[in-house]
């Protein structure tokens, strides 16, 4: 089997809207184990959306968008169910923004020879294909923005929102419309943070963007992404967390609580958190650390916290299709916090 006929079945994103789930997940609240603990966590995320003055964060580890998860995203954004997102790079630009230039995942399988796979310029995500080559043109895309930018110290949610307005521009001039998280998130005010920026196709493209400029250049700080996210925290007050995997997201976005008192101000922990995850706590690991161990550490309330040990494409749609089809959000006004920075911090400065 050739190359093309290994790139013929695209990944579907489903959607969320056309499922009305919330009969079956309040069907779990008399189940046990992690359906019992998925139907409080859509109980959770309910509530902070129904909470005036509650903020919302989404934080995103994992492969979600290549597994067909963009448009709960998507949708969430939109509907005024997400304020703001702190997440790996691999889902906004590797998987998110590649797929808004007109590229796609495609169904794959693990029974296959890797090495075949490396010669055709195949990568594989474990039952997914992606086009490397593909791959290499988002890579380039990067360093084309961050050649028009000229020279900064940006945060990744400035250079984030260019990449944004990028697509925007693109799907103005086309006519064709774009569906993408980080679009969706550009139009409507939602900052996105990707605290480890390097580490995805957004890393390669600023890597040739700054050989080539050696003396003026665009460069990310993290530094500045956290100062950023814990303003955001300053000015939001209550905050509720719901979080996909673990890892970096997890914690920047935690961490924003201590950071905040660190700088003289008094902040409450976050007062809602839901963990969606498969890792498991007895490593030591952040990203299957329970929320009430995050407690110990002044970052979340453990009064209304909910782990749930499932993996993301199961879980996911189902937590905030709940809230969806409730109308949890409905009338809640959009908060939008890119609004706050742009003010004080325009693109390229230092």
């Amino acid at each position: 089997m050739g190359k093309h006929e290994l790139l013929q079945e695209e990944i579907k994103h489903i959607d969320m809207k056309a499922h009305n789930v919330v009969a079956y997940v309040d069907a779990m609240k008399d189940m046990a184990f992690q359906s019992r603990n998925l139907y409080e966590a859509a109980q959770i995320y309910d509530t902070m959306l129904r909470e005036e003055g509650c903020s919302v964060i989404l934080c995103m580890a994992g492969s979600l968008f290549s597994a067909g998860l963009k448009d709960v995203v998507v949708d969430m954004i939109e509907h005024r169910m997400v304020d703001a997102i702190v997440s790996t790079g691999a889902n906004v630009v590797d998987q998110d923004f590649f797929e808004a230039l007109g590229f796609r995942h495609y169904k794959g399988t693990p029974f296959i020879d890797d090495e075949y796979l490396r010669a055709n310029s195949i990568d594989r995500i474990y039952d997914t294909f992606i086009d490397e080559n593909d791959l290499r043109v988002c890579d380039e895309t990067i360093r084309r923005i961050a050649d028009r930018l000229g020279s900064g110290v940006l945060s990744s949610r400035e250079f984030l929102r260019e990449m944004g307005k990028y697509l925007a521009e693109a799907e103005q001039e086309t006519g064709a419309a774009v569906r993408s998280v980080v679009k969706a998130a550009y139009e409507h005010d939602v900052p996105i943070f990707v605290p480890a920026f390097s580490d995805c196709s957004a890393g390669f493209g600023l890597v040739a963007h700054q050989f080539a400029n050696p003396e003026r250049h665009v460069s990310i700080d993290s530094v500045k992404d956290f100062r950023e996210l814990t303003m955001l925290k300053v000015k939001a007050g209550t905050t509720g967390l719901f979080m996909i995997g673990g890892g970096v997201p997890k914690n920047f976005a935690q961490d924003t609580v201590v950071a905040a008192e660190l700088l003289g101000y008094e902040v409450e922990m976050h007062k809602y958190t839901v963990q969606i995850t498969v890792a498991d706590e007895r490593d030591g690991g952040l990203s299957g650390s329970t929320l009430k161990e995050a407690h110990s550490w002044g970052k979340v309330n453990k009064a209304r916290e909910q782990m749930v040990y499932a993996e993301a494409t199961l879980a996911f749609p189902l937590v905030a299709g709940y809230a969806y089809h409730r109308g949890a959000a409905l009338g809640r006004p959009r908060k939008a916090y890119a609004r706050m920075f742009e003010a004080k911090h325009e693109v390229g400065s230092v």
